[in-house]
């Protein structure tokens, strides 16, 4: 691929009271242009990631960064939305732009304001993302017990896996506690994580409170560019592969046990690379829920079918493991609003190929994989980026 990743720019992740929509884009949008060492006017095209469905009254986002950075006046602005991974639709927008020649250089932001709403609001939101017709809206607990149900259905079939989830949980925090962007700065520890009580009461199913990510505010941008812009760029990371794959919207209609979407889209990605998962050196992955990095295992061929376990069992995604898995704190830690997610990982991974990820570094990092889904498990991104240089 021709596209590099020239620039980035990323707010703390967390309940943000004093910043609007607007407000958190202006916070990314300039620095991501300056740290990607060019002038306003040299961007092409903007690509922003917001779901909101009602998280907040402003909709219609894709010109708010022209407030911010007047210059991109009259420059093609465009909003992209598929839930959860709307960041990486926006990425993947921007990468098609350039990969096709029609600019030289675009601007991707991906944000969201979702603190301004209740608890049971927000996942009265989020539930906007499931299949309406089939009563799946209707789940008590939000999208938690939607994802309580998968895991509940999970266990029936391969066996229950709690201290497993509850290791995933601890290992995210203790991932997150080292990164001063992240929501959750805490290292709870495997035994708090595993047991239910009044401080991590059950939420759905399963599923405690600390198998659930947080509700955030927050922002990220990227820059993306031709290979000629790169060239000359402070510090650069190249595309090697980025596939979108969409699986049926109702979970009826599916194997709520296995993310095949995830699998597919991490089989055509790593097909379009030339890589096999072992060549990757750390993994960004959609761990909205405990019981999806552990389905993700699986999916992204780390382990069979049934023995995602295994990976967080014996530490294979351990920061020093085999392939280490949101050495960032994940969705989990870092936190997750909903449209600056995707961008959120792609600019982690970034940071960790340009060895300016600080103490979430992974010791040479020269290759990373991100996977960034929609609902659950229907809208499926793989990008498999590289050091250039």
């Amino acid at each position: 691929m021709n596209s590099h990743i020239i620039g980035w720019a990323h707010t703390p992740f967390g309940r943000l009271p004093q910043e609007s929509l607007e407000e958190l884009i202006r916070e990314v949008a300039a620095p991501a242009i300056a740290h990607a060492g060019l002038e306003p006017d040299a961007i092409d095209a903007v690509f922003i990631g917001v779901f909101n469905n009602g998280f907040q009254k402003q909709d219609f986002p894709s010109s708010l960064v022209m407030q911010a950075v007047p210059q991109l006046r009259f420059k093609p602005a465009t909003r992209l939305e598929n839930a959860c991974a709307s960041g990486s639709a926006a990425v993947h927008a921007a990468l098609n732009f350039v990969e096709a020649g029609k600019g030289r250089t675009a601007l991707v932001i991906g944000a969201e304001k979702m603190t301004a709403l209740s608890n049971q609001e927000v996942g009265n939101v989020l539930l906007g993302a499931s299949y309406q017709a089939e009563g799946e809206g209707n789940c008590a607990g939000g999208f938690a017990g939607v994802f309580g149900q998968i895991a509940e259905a999970y266990f029936a079939r391969h066996g229950e896996r709690w201290d497993s989830l509850a290791r995933i949980a601890a290992k995210n925090h203790r991932n997150g506690a080292s990164n001063p962007l992240a929501q959750i700065r805490r290292d709870l520890g495997f035994d708090f994580c595993r047991t239910v009580n009044d401080q991590n009461p059950r939420v759905a199913g399963p599923l405690r409170r600390t198998d659930c990510s947080p509700v955030s505010d927050g922002a990220a941008a990227l820059v993306l560019s031709n290979a000629d812009i790169a060239a000359q760029a402070p510090q650069s990371v190249r595309f090697r592969a980025a596939v979108q794959v969409n699986d049926f919207l109702p979970i009826s209609r599916r194997d709520m046990t296995r993310l095949e979407g995830c699998q597919t889209a991490w089989q055509k990605a790593l097909l379009e690379s030339k890589l096999s998962l072992e060549d990757l050196d750390l993994v960004e992955t959609h761990d909205c829920f405990t019981i999806a990095e552990l389905m993700e295992y699986e999916a992204m061929g780390l382990t069979p079918v049934g023995k995602g376990h295994v990976a967080i069992d014996e530490g294979w995604v351990e920061k020093d493991g085999r392939l280490p898995i949101n050495p960032s704190g994940g969705l989990k830690a870092k936190g997750h609003p909903i449209g600056a997610t995707g961008v959120s990982m792609h600019a982690m991974a970034a940071m960790q190929l340009t060895g300016t990820a600080g103490g979430i570094q992974i010791s040479n990092a020269q290759r990373a994989g991100v996977f960034n889904m929609g609902g659950t498990g229907v809208a499926n991104y793989v990008s498999i980026l590289e050091q250039s240089r």
